[in-house]
């Protein structure tokens, strides 16, 4: 074989993978939230009675996630273009369920509803302000960016030094470890979307550097399989450990 033409058939090769890397990923999260949603569901019936509503939770989450992933895709091969409109309805969607978790984990210790419906708008906040600066104002992408950061860091005191780290520690054990979990993935999972919107509002703003770097819907999806099926891992192994010392 002449090198010249396999080393030529490769670079070939290797140009059209990176080429189709953003719709392989799509692809992959939307297998990977179909196979989570799957696990979720059926290892209800195996965890104690207490983390049946959260499993399910995570369940649901990778199922609305599993829709609109089959969605995205087939929208980006179709236009080349991200589907901002479809992950936005789905974050407002799931973001939310993911706060409801530290509402139902800590809810035997003395979590309220008030308490829910403050992660719950402080997520709302988040991404709307997102949305706006990624797709209605993009001029003010920086701005927008700000006012998201801060209902992002509104949560994670909520969770590392505010009521809900009252709570779980209150409650100790398997709660206290959940939540310590899932802290981390708030704080350093969810710090995986702000680096996506710099990325994709690029134009015009002082971090303009990083576009053609990076693509943005690979870090968003990246985020989604870490965050969405991470959440889901963690309650369920701790609603087995939980389990098994019942």
């Amino acid at each position: 074989m002449n090198l010249s033409l396999f080393l030529a058939d490769a670079s070939l090769y290797t140009s059209e993978f990176f080429d189709n890397a953003t719709s392989f990923t799509f692809f992959v999260g939307c297998m990977a939230m179909m196979a989570a949603s799957i696990f979720f569901f059926f290892e209800m019936s195996n965890v104690d009675k207490k983390w049946r509503t959260s499993l399910l939770v995570s369940g649901i989450i990778t199922f609305i996630a599993f829709v609109h992933y089959y969605y995205m895709r087939d929208y980006y091969l179709a236009t080349g273009d991200s589907p901002t409109a479809f992950r936005y309805v789905d974050w407002t969607l799931t973001v939310p369920l993911m706060c409801v978790e530290f509402y139902l984990i800590t809810k035997k210790a003395g979590g309220t509803m008030g308490l829910m419906w403050k992660l719950i708008f402080a997520s709302v906040i988040m991404l709307v302000t997102g949305y706006y600066g990624e797709a209605v104002y993009p001029g003010d992408a920086w701005l927008w960016g700000l006012f998201s950061g801060l209902a992002y860091f509104y949560i994670v005191y909520l969770v590392w030094f505010g009521e809900v780290k009252e709570l779980a520690a209150n409650a100790g054990g398997a709660v206290a470890e959940a939540n310590k979990w899932l802290g981390w993935f708030v704080l350093a999972g969810w710090a995986i979307y702000p680096l996506g919107y710099m990325v994709g509002t690029g134009e015009g703003q002082w971090y303009s550097f990083l576009m053609g770097a990076m693509d943005m819907d690979v870090i968003y999806n990246i985020g989604d399989a870490i965050n969405k099926i991470g959440f889901g891992l963690v309650i369920y192994a701790l609603a087995v450990k939980d389990s098994a010392k019942g």
